[in-house]
């Protein structure tokens, strides 16, 4: 099986594992609110849907994808939200869940059949399709985490939190650059643990910055889907500790990230 394949499966099984969690929803469910600020059920799943469709026009209709582009280039704090807002205006909860079902099956059909070679333009750098594939992967377990805390859902850690991982460490001197920061030049070493006890590692095994963890707070981190506080991810060096402070996974502007465990609480 071709690493392309591979991460198209997982992108897959991580999309249906979601699917599985909403697709029994009552409409009401669809409209309670997620960890993201102004996000319902239906705004993540919105958000889902829309950049499976953009990356599918990026794939097939490079030009056109340019429009898109422009749009975020216009509004780059608000194009999200306003995309997300859009859908869930105009859809039901079963319109809505229907349409991102088709337009990630289209999605999935495109990148297996993608040439070898094949680069997709993106709001960034173009993109190899397994990177792509990745990229959806990471978004869609972001979004499901988000969906699941709402749902007050815990989700068992798979193997595939890897991709969300490694999308993370490489994306490093993405999040010093989009705030405006010089990275660092020298590699850190990241050694992260699954729940197995299994060693998934990156970096020079002699770095001076280091960063250890267990993999699904890492993920969490790197997703702001949980603060620094509340994970079990720890830095040696400053500039270690400095990115664990500010590291994103995801394209675009520097999120918010969550509020500490013991703040959120204190705001019930």
């Amino acid at each position: 099986m071709s690493d392309v394949a591979a991460v198209v499966d997982d992108l897959r099984e991580e999309s249906d594992e979601l699917d599985a969690l909403v697709g029994t929803l009552k409409p009401a469910r669809w409209r309670g609110p997620t960890p993201a600020e102004g996000w319902t059920v239906a705004h993540q799943i919105a958000h889902l849907a829309w950049t499976d469709e953009v990356a599918l026009l990026a794939a097939t209709e490079p030009d056109r994808f340019g429009d898109e582009v422009a749009k975020a280039l216009a509004a780059p704090e608000a194009f999200v939200d306003q995309a997300a807002e859009a859908l869930v205006a105009a859809h039901t909860p079963d319109a809505l869940l229907a349409r991102w079902r088709d337009g990630r099956q289209r999605l999935d059909k495109v990148l297996r059949d993608a040439p070898a070679g094949t680069r997709i333009p993106w709001y960034g750098p173009p993109m190899s399709v397994a990177s792509m594939a990745t990229a959806r992967l990471m978004e869609t377990w972001a979004h499901g985490q988000d969906i699941a805390d709402a749902l007050g859902a815990t989700r068992t850690p798979t193997d595939r939190l890897r991709h969300v991982a490694r999308i993370g460490v490489r994306a490093r001197n993405y999040a010093y650059a989009v705030r405006g920061i010089t990275a660092p030049e020298t590699e850190f070493r990241v050694e992260l643990h699954t729940q197995t006890g299994e060693l998934i590692a990156y970096g020079p095994e002699g770095a001076a910055q280091r960063v250890t963890g267990p993999l699904l707070d890492f993920c969490l981190l790197v997703t702001q889907r949980a603060h620094r506080t509340d994970l079990a991810v720890t830095a040696e060096g400053r500039d270690a500790d400095q990115w664990l402070s500010i590291a994103q996974a995801f394209a675009g502007p520097p999120g918010p990230g969550r509020l500490p465990r013991a703040e959120r609480e204190g705001l019930r």
